[in-house]
């Protein structure tokens, strides 16, 4: 008796967690959560290299990827989000930018093997990771943004079309 009471509890649950969760996310939201998915993998993958040379190429792609996340985030989310994001929730964000960019350009400084290099990479990361954090979470700025007032399927139009120009001016390609 207990067991099928167990089971049937279980599965509404199950049931009632799909059913939030299978709400499409808008296509500036998926974007940037996309955004977000790859560089965390980036980063799990650098801890496991050995090599300077594999070392410097990964961390290449981490710095191409977030200076173009952080821009296009820049000049077109949260301007377009103001309003209906929490003012200090978006000024943080534009302080934690300021602060990866300013640790990417001292690592990009540096090679491989320098005192500190992957201690850097290493922080770079746990930053990223803890900016994502604030921006996924409930009530985060991307939730709040969901129930604003903006067309965040437009936006994201605009997002993905201005990712590409920058990957392409940056020298690297669009995914």
């Amino acid at each position: 008796m207990a067991t099928a009471h167990a089971r049937s509890t279980a599965h509404r649950t199950r049931s009632g967690r799909k059913r939030r969760t299978s709400r499409r996310d808008p296509v500036a939201v998926t974007l940037l959560k996309k955004d977000h998915r790859e560089v965390e993998g980036w980063f799990d993958e650098y801890e496991q290299l050995e090599t300077d040379r594999e070392k410097l190429a990964l961390f290449q792609k981490i710095a191409l990827a977030l200076k173009v996340h952080t821009q296009i985030e820049e000049e077109i989310f949260y301007p377009e989000e103001r309003g209906d994001v929490e003012e200090d929730m978006l000024d943080e964000a534009y302080v934690e930018h300021d602060g990866a960019k300013k640790l990417i350009a001292e690592i990009e400084g540096m090679q491989p093997g320098d005192e500190f290099y992957d201690a850097k990479v290493k922080v770079l990361g746990e930053y990223i990771k803890h900016h994502v954090k604030e921006e996924e979470q409930p009530g985060g700025i991307f939730a709040q943004a969901k129930k604003g007032d903006e067309d965040l399927d437009a936006m994201g139009e605009r997002l993905k079309a201005r990712k590409e120009e920058l990957m392409a001016e940056m020298g690297g390609k669009a995914n």
